[in-house]
C-alpha cells in the first residue's frame, strides 16, 4: 500500500440557494484519502458528510448547489474543473459509490441482469455476452448465491440485504480505485450489517480499493477504518488515527458521539444523547459551531470560531480552543472556518 495520498480534498466550500442567500452546507474541508486505506467519515445528520461525497462525484445538483472554493485532486488532476463529459469518464470508472437506499437506486422496471450488464457495457468495451459473464462473477465476488438465477429477477423480489450487495457489485463493475458508501448498512438488520462490512472489508483487501465510509456509526468506524474524520455543522473537528481517536478523543463532540453508544456492560435507565440539534446551514454567525451543546464551552467559544490545530507529533487534528491550551500553545492547521 502507498502511503500517498489518491484522493486529497483541499478546502472545499459548498452552499445552497434558499431564496435570495446561499448557505453554507460544507466550509473549508480538508482531508485526504491514501491508496489502499478504508476512510470513516462520521457525524450526525445535517453535518456535511453525504454533501462532501456528492462533490467527489461531481453531484452536486446546480442550481441549487454551487462549489464556491477547494480543489478535489485525484491522481494530480482538479476534478472541480472537470467538464460533465470529464465526469463521466471517471464516475463509475474510476471513482463509484454506493448510496444510502438501494431500492431507490435500482430501477424497479428492470432486471438485476439488464442493470448490471448495461452498467458494465457503459463503462468497457464488453460484448452483451462478455458483460453478462462479468456479472455474475461480481455477484459471486459480493456473496450472492446462484448468480445466474438473481440476473433474471426484479429489485422489489430480494431482500434488503441482497440488493445492497448488488449495489456494491455495480459498484466495482470497472474496478474503481475508490468507492465511496454512504452509510451502507443503515435500515439493515445486525446481522446483514455485519456481513456487509466484512465483504467492504474483504473487498478493499482483494482489490486495494479505497474505501471512504460514510457513517453515523462509530461502532462501524471501529469495526473497519483505519482513519477517521469527525465532521459537525459543515466542518471537520476532528480527524486522525481510529485507535486514538477512539481511546482518546480530543473535541467534545467526538466525547459525545463516544458516549452516545450504548454499552452492554453497563447497566444504565437512560441512553446519553448530546443536548440540541445540529445547526441550520449559516445559523451561527460567531464563535464555535458547536458552543450551543457543548458542555466544556468558555469565554472565546462564544465569540471566536477555533481552527483546525494539528499536532505535530502525529498529525492528529482538533478544532477546538481546549485541546490549544491543553497543548499550550497556539500552532494551527490554518485550515479556517
Amino acid at each position: 500500500m502507498s502511503d500517498g495520498p489518491i484522493l486529497s480534498i483541499n478546502d472545499l466550500k459548498i452552499s445552497f440557494q434558499s431564496g435570495k442567500e446561499f448557505l453554507p452546507a460544507v466550509d473549508g474541508v480538508s482531508f485526504e484519502l491514501k491508496e489502499g486505506e478504508i476512510l470513516g467519515v462520521v457525524g450526525e445528520s445535517g453535518s456535511g458528510k453525504s454533501v462532501t461525497s456528492l462533490a467527489a462525484m461531481g453531484l452536486i445538483p446546480s442550481p441549487p448547489g454551487k462549489v464556491e472554493t477547494g480543489e478535489i485532486i485525484f491522481e494530480g488532476k482538479d476534478l472541480t474543473k472537470f467538464t460533465e463529459k470529464e465526469w463521466r469518464e471517471i464516475r463509475g470508472n474510476q471513482i463509484s459509490m454506493i448510496f444510502q437506499e438501494p431500492m431507490t437506486s435500482l430501477n424497479p422496471l428492470f432486471t438485476i441482469g439488464n442493470q448490471l450488464i448495461e452498467a458494465i457495457r457503459l463503462h468497457t468495451d464488453l460484448s452483451k455476452s462478455e458483460a453478462k459473464q462479468r456479472s455474475i462473477e461480481l455477484l459471486k465476488l459480493v456473496g450472492i448465491p446462484r448468480a445466474e438465477g438473481i440476473l433474471k429477477e426484479y429489485p422489489h423480489q430480494l431482500s434488503g440485504g441482497m440488493r445492497q450487495r448488488i449495489m456494491i457489485a455495480m459498484a466495482m463493475a470497472c474496478n474503481p480505485r475508490v468507492l465511496i458508501a454512504d452509510e451502507p448498512t443503515t435500515a439493515l438488520d445486525v446481522t446483514i450489517q455485519a456481513q456487509i462490512l466484512a465483504l467492504m472489508k474483504n473487498l478493499n483487501q482483494k482489490t486495494n480499493t479505497s474505501i471512504i465510509l460514510i457513517t453515523h456509526d462509530l461502532g462501524v468506524v471501529a469495526e473497519i477504518c483505519q482513519r477517521v474524520v469527525v465532521m459537525y455543522a459543515g466542518q471537520i473537528v476532528e480527524q486522525g488515527d481510529v485507535k486514538k481517536i477512539l481511546k482518546d478523543p480530543q473535541h467534545p463532540y467526538t466525547k459525545g458521539l463516544l458516549k452516545s453508544v450504548p454499552d452492554l456492560r453497563e447497566k444504565k435507565d437512560r441512553l446519553y444523547s448530546i443536548p440540541g440539534m445540529v445547526p441550520l446551514p449559516g445559523s451561527i454567525k460567531n464563535g464555535c459551531r458547536f458552543a450551543p451543546r457543548c458542555q466544556e464551552v468558555f469565554g472565546p467559544c462564544q465569540v471566536e470560531s477555533p481552527e483546525l490545530f494539528r499536532s505535530e507529533k502525529d498529525g492528529h487534528e482538533v478544532r477546538c480552543f481546549l485541546h490549544t491550551l491543553k497543548e499550550g500553545n497556539d500552532r494551527h492547521a490554518g485550515v479556517t472556518s
